[in-house]
Parts: structure tokens; C-alpha cells; sequence
């Protein structure tokens, strides 16, 4: 396990980003290796902090099957750069891979971000979401207020213009009723995550949003 994020590891990633081609990539393929397993050895610290306080994570979740690679898909992106600027992981019971609420961390030269919630979901637990929402948003305001959010700090960029079907315009909640996502976002400074207190760090953002991450699991009965 690792309890920060080496400088080497966002060095890597900023060369990477001036030299984003498969020559480069291959020459400096041991630095990529040592990055991820740092980055893997990041992630394992945090499951096995999460296991403490969150009973949907548990310690034997493998840290690899959270990882998201850093190929890039360019088969319909004008971008065809082959490789990702940064690494990441999605942590949950099921890795990267959860259809339900879990943690992600996003590590990239001066842009690390941390998020918890459930990112897109499908269809028929958007629904149920928006159910909870509709019947029990107080509850929702109640568990946002105990990590000290509130419900303009949710993510908008996957927001509907006009009310979901089955509400009205006037409804006091549809703000929030819009969200196709539901999500928190928080940004970790990159000397914090270079320090001996990035765990730390990290671990308060994710317990901070844990009651909101709950109401979710009740939402869709998960």
C-alpha cells in the first residue's frame, strides 16, 4: 500500500502530456509502470480506509479492478492522441465497473479531483432516484447538511432543460429532479497529495459525502 501520490508519478504525467505518442510511451514504459503501481498501491490504502466506515467496500476488493487504463478509445475522436493525461479509479464492491454509487479519484498534474455518487445512472435507478427524491427530499438535505454540502454543490453537467416526465415545473425539488447524475466533487491540491497526510486528505472529502452516498443506496435498494 501507498499513502500519497510520488512526484514522479505526476512528472511522468506531464511529460506524458508533451509527448503523448506510442514511441515515447514504450521508451519510458518502466516510469508508466511505476506510476500505476503507485497509483494501485493509493487506491488500496483508501479501500482499506473505506472499509472502516462504509459496509459497501469491503477489504478484499481487488485495487486493479478499479483502475481505469489509460489507453485511449480513439477509434471516433478527432483526438487521437493513443494515451490519457492522468489516472484514475473507480472504487467500489464491483471495481470501476459498479451500477450503483462509489468513489472515484481522478490523479493529473494540477487537476486532482476526488468524487462520490452515482455518475449516469441507468434508467430504471434514475427513476427510482428521482422517487426518493420526489417523496424524501428532506432526508436528502438532512444527509448532504451532515458532510456540510448542500444541494447546489450536486454536479450539473448532466442536467435535463425541461422537468423529467412524470413532474411538474413547480415542483419546490426540480432542480435537482433535473440531475441525470448525482454526484460530489471535490479538488485536492497537488502538494497535498505529494504529502504524508494525502490519505488524510482524501479519506475526509469521501467520509464527508458517505450520508449522501447512503441516501442513494436506499434510493435504489442497493
Amino acid at each position: 500500500m501507498t499513502t500519497k501520490i510520488y512526484p514522479a508519478t505526476f512528472a511522468f504525467l506531464s511529460e506524458l502530456a508533451e509527448n503523448n505518442n506510442r514511441e515515447w510511451f514504450q521508451e519510458h514504459k518502466e516510469r508508466y509502470d511505476a506510476a500505476q503501481q503507485n497509483m494501485k498501491g493509493f487506491v488500496q490504502a483508501i479501500i482499506m480506509r473505506l472499509s472502516e466506515v462504509d459496509p459497501h467496500i469491503h477489504q478484499d476488493i481487488n485495487p486493479s479492478k478499479c483502475l481505469f487504463r489509460i489507453y485511449r478509445d480513439v477509434r471516433f475522436s478527432k483526438n487521437k492522441a493513443p494515451y490519457k493525461n492522468w489516472l484514475a479509479a473507480g472504487i467500489s464492491v464491483d471495481g470501476r465497473k459498479l451500477d450503483g454509487p462509489e468513489y472515484y479519484i481522478h490523479v493529473e498534474p494540477k487537476k486532482i479531483f476526488l468524487a462520490v455518487g452515482y455518475w449516469r445512472p441507468n434508467k430504471a435507478h434514475l427513476d427510482l432516484i428521482r422517487q426518493e427524491i420526489d417523496y424524501n427530499a428532506e432526508e436528502l438535505h438532512t444527509a448532504l447538511a451532515k458532510g456540510k454540502w448542500k444541494w447546489t454543490d450536486l454536479g450539473t453537467e448532466d442536467k435535463l432543460v425541461r422537468p423529467p416526465a412524470g413532474y411538474e415545473a413547480d415542483h419546490p425539488h426540480i432542480d435537482i429532479l433535473k440531475l441525470k447524475s448525482f454526484t460530489l466533487s471535490s479538488e485536492v491540491p497537488q502538494i497535498t497529495m505529494e504529502s504524508e497526510g494525502a490519505l488524510d486528505a482524501v479519506m475526509e472529502i469521501y467520509t464527508s459525502c458517505l450520508p449522501f452516498k447512503n441516501y442513494i443506496h436506499q434510493a435504489i435498494d442497493q
